[in-house]
C-alpha cells in the first residue's frame, strides 16, 4: 500500500510538472523576425533587389511579434545612399507589430539604398532582432536629390519640381521634337530667330551661396552664322551661357555678391587652348583642361552636351564640367589681395530695369522685356541677325546646393 501511495504521489508530482513546464513554454516570448517590407505594393523583402521605388517611398515592415516604440530610432534603423554613404533622416511610426519608415525628403532617382535594421530594435517582450540588411534602386535615371526646378520639356514647359513655369505668353515659337534618346523623351527645340521661354523669379533661382545648374544642349548650326545665347537671367546682371559663333569655345557670365552688398560679374570663359594659372592663365584659375578647336567643336556644334556649372559658396569656388568631366575651376580666394571678390558672399541677381528683366530666359540672354543691347545687331531680340540660340534644350536643373562631381558623372552616365 505504501508502495502504491508513494508511486501515485510520484505521477503526480510528474504530471504536475508537466503541465507547470509547458505553461512556461506557452508563455515563452516569440522571437522578433521580419515577415513582410514594402514600400507600396513594392516587395522590398524578396530575393532580387527592386528597381522601381518611388522617390518618396513609404516603407511598411512586419515583424512577427509587437515592437517596442522606444527602440524604433536612428541608432537602429539607417537608410544609406550608396553612391556617397549619405545617410537619409527617417521618421518611425510604430504601430503594434508594424513599422512605418518615411524618408524626411524625397531620394535621389535611379540611387542605390541600403536600409539596415540592427539588433537594438527589440520586441516588447525583450527580444532584439538579428541585424538585417535590404537594397533597393529608386525609379528612373540617376539625379540627386533636392532640385528646387527641373524642366524636362515633356510636351510643355513647365517646371515639374518647382513653382518655375513661364506663363503661357512666356513661350515663343517653341516644339517638342525627340530628345537625344528614347528614355530622355522630349526635348525643347528653338527655331534660332525667335523661340523663347521665360521664366518669371529668376532672382530666385540664383540668389545663394551654393548652386548647381545642370543641362543638355544641343546646337544646330545650319543657316547659323552667329553665336547662340543658349540662356540668360538678365545677361551678366544675373548668369547667361553661350557658345561661340565658331564653335571654339563657351562661356558663363555670373553676377556674385560681395561683403560690401555690391556686386560684380565674372565670366567662367572656356575657350579653346584654356590655361591655368600653371601656364600663362590668371591667377584665378586654378584648373583648365586644354582642348584643341577640333575637340572643343566636336562636343559644341551639332551633338548632345552635358553641360554642368557648380558654385561653392563655402569654398568661394566654381567649377565647370562638360559630360561628366571637370574642364575648368576658379578659385575668389587666389584673386589679388584686396580684390572685393576675395570677399564674395554667394551668387546674386543685380538687375535693374528697364535695362533687364528679373526673368530667366531660354533661348536668348535676357527675356524680352529688358532693353540692354536692343539696338546692337547681336543683342537685341528684334534684330534679324541676333545671336539667338538654334538647336534643342533639354533636362534643365537647378540646385541649391553643390553637386559633387561623382554625382555629376553619374547623372551624365545616367542620362547620356
Amino acid at each position: 500500500m505504501k508502495k502504491k501511495f508513494v508511486l501515485f504521489s510520484l505521477m503526480t508530482a510528474l504530471a504536475v510538472g508537466s503541465i507547470a513546464l509547458n505553461g512556461c513554454k506557452k508563455d515563452d516570448p516569440k522571437d522578433l523576425t521580419l515577415k513582410t517590407l514594402v514600400a507600396g505594393d513594392i516587395d522590398l523583402n524578396g530575393a532580387t533587389s527592386p528597381t522601381t521605388v518611388p522617390i518618396e517611398p513609404v516603407i511598411v515592415a512586419t515583424f512577427s511579434t509587437d515592437i517596442d516604440p522606444l527602440t524604433a530610432t536612428a541608432d537602429n534603423i539607417t537608410l544609406t545612399q550608396d553612391y556617397d554613404n549619405a545617410n537619409i533622416e527617417l521618421t518611425f511610426v510604430v504601430s503594434k507589430n508594424t513599422l512605418t519608415i518615411t524618408p524626411a525628403a524625397s531620394l535621389g532617382n535611379g540611387a542605390l539604398y541600403k536600409l539596415i535594421m540592427k539588433g537594438g530594435l527589440k520586441s516588447t517582450e525583450g527580444k532584439f532582432l538579428t541585424e538585417l540588411s535590404r537594397t533597393f534602386t529608386t525609379i528612373g535615371t540617376f539625379v540627386p536629390a533636392g532640385a528646387i526646378a527641373y524642366w524636362p520639356f515633356e510636351d510643355n514647359s513647365n517646371d515639374v519640381v518647382g513653382d518655375f513655369s513661364p506663363a503661357a505668353n512666356g513661350i515663343v515659337a517653341i516644339t517638342y521634337t525627340a530628345s537625344r534618346n528614347a528614355n530622355a523623351g522630349k526635348a525643347a527645340t528653338f527655331n534660332g530667330t525667335t523661340s523663347i521661354i521665360e521664366i518669371p523669379d529668376g532672382d530666385q533661382l540664383m540668389n545663394t551661396p551654393d548652386f548647381t545648374l545642370s543641362f543638355w544642349v544641343k546646337t544646330n548650326s545650319t543657316g547659323i552664322d552667329h553665336g547662340h545665347f543658349v540662356m540668360g537671367l538678365g545677361a551678366y546682371y544675373g548668369f547667361q551661357f553661350e557658345i561661340f559663333g565658331a564653335y571654339d569655345g563657351a562661356k558663363f557670365a555670373i553676377q556674385y555678391g560681395y561683403e560690401d552688398g555690391t556686386s560684380g560679374a565674372e565670366d567662367m570663359w572656356f575657350p579653346a587652348l584654356a590655361t591655368d594659372n600653371t601656364n600663362g592663365g590668371w591667377q584665378g584659375w586654378d584648373f583648365a583642361k586644354s582642348l584643341t578647336a577640333e575637340e572643343m567643336t566636336a562636343l559644341l556644334k551639332d551633338t548632345w552636351l552635358h553641360v554642368t556649372y557648380t558654385y561653392n559658396g563655402t569654398a568661394k569656388k566654381g567649377t565647370l564640367y562638360y559630360n561628366g568631366e571637370k574642364m575648368k575651376s576658379f578659385d575668389f580666394n587666389l584673386w589679388p589681395d584686396g580684390d572685393a571678390k576675395r570677399t564674395v558672399t554667394g551668387m546674386k541677381y543685380a538687375g535693374i530695369e528697364p535695362d533687364v528683366v528679373n526673368e530667366l530666359a531660354f533661348g536668348f540672354i535676357q527675356s524680352r522685356a529688358g532693353t540692354l543691347w536692343d539696338t546692337e545687331p547681336w543683342g537685341g531680340y528684334d534684330m534679324p541677325g541676333a545671336n539667338h540660340f538654334k538647336g534643342q534644350l533639354d533636362d534643365i536643373r537647378i540646385f541649391h546646393k553643390v553637386l559633387t562631381s561623382t554625382e555629376i558623372q553619374l547623372m551624365y552616365d545616367s542620362e547620356k
